[in-house]
Parts: structure tokens; sequence; C-alpha cells
């Protein structure tokens, strides 16, 4: 379980990132590079960190599931994943 704190920090930086795209983008396409160097390094999209849904796990993250490898297994164990079979694990 991941801790609060870094919890927060994600959401922080998720914020930030949807407040500054817009502004980012424009900066980009007119090829500002003084100007994108002013913004917040945290506007970044490249400073999110994908996390689990449901436990907050950083590592072993499963994009097309949008959980860690962990929930994952217990998930598709108990059934509640369609299309995926226990096969020897």
């Amino acid at each position: 379980m991941a801790k609060e704190s870094m919890k927060a920090r994600e959401v922080k930086r998720q914020k930030m990132v949807a407040k500054y795209a817009e502004k980012r983008a424009k900066l980009k396409a007119e090829g500002d590079f003084a100007g994108l160097d002013a913004l917040p390094k945290n506007s970044s999209k490249v400073r999110l960190h994908n996390r689990c849904n449901l436990t907050g796990r950083p590592k072993g993250y499963m994009r097309q599931f949008g959980v860690s490898r962990i929930q994952f297994r217990e998930m598709a164990s108990q059934g509640l994943i369609p299309g995926i079979k226990k096969a020897s694990w």
C-alpha cells in the first residue's frame, strides 16, 4: 500500500499537468523553449507516475487494466476479469 503523501503528491502533479497543458502545447508549437523552461517542472506530463488504482502501488503497473500485477493476479483468480483464465500460477 502506498503512502498517503505519495498518492497526494501524484494527484497534485496531475492537476498541475492539466492546468498547464494548453500553455505548454502553445509554447512548444511556437518553439519558445525559454518560456517552457519558466513553467513549473512538475507541470510536465513526463513527471507523472502510473499507480495501481486499487492500492497505489507504483511498480508492476499493467497499463491495459490500470492495476498492479499483484492485484491483477488476485482479481483474475477470483474471476473478476473477463476473458482471463488461471493457467498454472
